[in-house]
């Protein structure tokens, strides 16, 4: 597992981080957040009685908590107790502090929030859309972008259909048809932009998204064609269907002299009138 060190200030104190780059998950010291929002003179113990309380209760999220080693105050490497982010948000649940509670409401929220759009899908398109905006996106490139996910979930559909499990198999075959039409897999890719836990296609031009979504189109075309039977047989079909894009793209860069695939993240594309996404 490869690992980068981070500092994360909230706040006037220091909350100790790691990157794990193979789950692609935060890990925060929860010792730490419990002292920003406690001002225990004494977090550890805090933490201590917040744990066994939480245990006794059958709560899992403590159960799942694990350890990793952080530098300590001393300079030296110790384990400490540590938290994801949805296993952060759940105890931050569970401390009774003023602190907490602009967390506790803002969950809350996104909770009622999702809720209306599980029984109202045009909320969550709307709002997707003004989260894009506000974010700096045009609207051209915001349309793009939901055209995308269409076409994925088109994809992923057929993938149902013909057996492919989700999780795993799923990322398999999507590195497939990455690495086919990019030369990158989805991790090199989003290395090769700087990105981290962000949405690849977040940061994709509108050309790099044209051509992963022929790509993405076209596997869900050949798998409906061919019918594959095995996994192995949709590793082949992703490939093909990468095939196709990379034609594409070799052709364009032919013409224009010019990579399709770029470095460039959505934070160095855009330009003062933040639309340059379209270019």
């Amino acid at each position: 597992m490869t690992k980068e060190k981070a500092i994360k200030v909230f706040e006037d104190k220091k909350i100790r981080t790691l990157w794990d780059e193979e789950q692609e998950k935060w890990y925060f010291s929860i010792v730490d957040v419990v002292s920003v929002l406690t001002q225990s003179i004494d977090p550890s113990a805090y933490w201590r009685k917040l744990k066994q309380r939480l245990k006794d209760e059958g709560n899992e999220t403590v159960t799942n908590c694990h350890g990793l080693k952080m530098v300590a105050n001393d300079g030296k490497m110790r384990m400490t107790d540590v938290a994801d982010t949805e296993q952060l948000f759940r105890l931050i649940q569970s401390i009774p502090s003023p602190k907490a509670e602009p967390f506790k409401l803002w969950l809350a929220k996104v909770g009622s929030e999702r809720i209306d759009e599980i029984n109202d899908p045009e909320i969550g398109i709307e709002r997707l859309m003004e989260t894009y905006l506000r974010k700096g996106y045009s609207k051209e490139w915001i349309n793009q972008r939901l055209k995308s996910i269409e076409i994925r979930k088109e994809l992923t559909d057929e993938w149902e259909n013909r057996g492919v499990k989700k999780g795993e198999e799923f990322a398999i075959l999507t590195d497939e048809i990455t690495k086919t039409w990019s030369g990158f897999t989805t991790r090199e890719y989003k290395n090769y932009k700087g990105l981290r836990k962000e949405s690849l296609r977040d940061h994709m031009t509108n050309m790099e998204l044209v051509l992963n979504m022929l790509a993405e189109a076209s596997t869900t075309e050949i798998s409906k064609d061919k019918a594959p039977e095995t996994f192995d047989e949709n590793k082949k079909v992703a490939r093909q269907g990468g095939n196709v894009a990379k034609a594409a793209r070799k052709q364009l860069e032919d013409t224009t002299k010019k990579n399709v695939v770029t470095s460039k993240n959505a934070k160095t594309l855009k330009n003062k009138n933040n639309n340059s996404l379209n270019k």
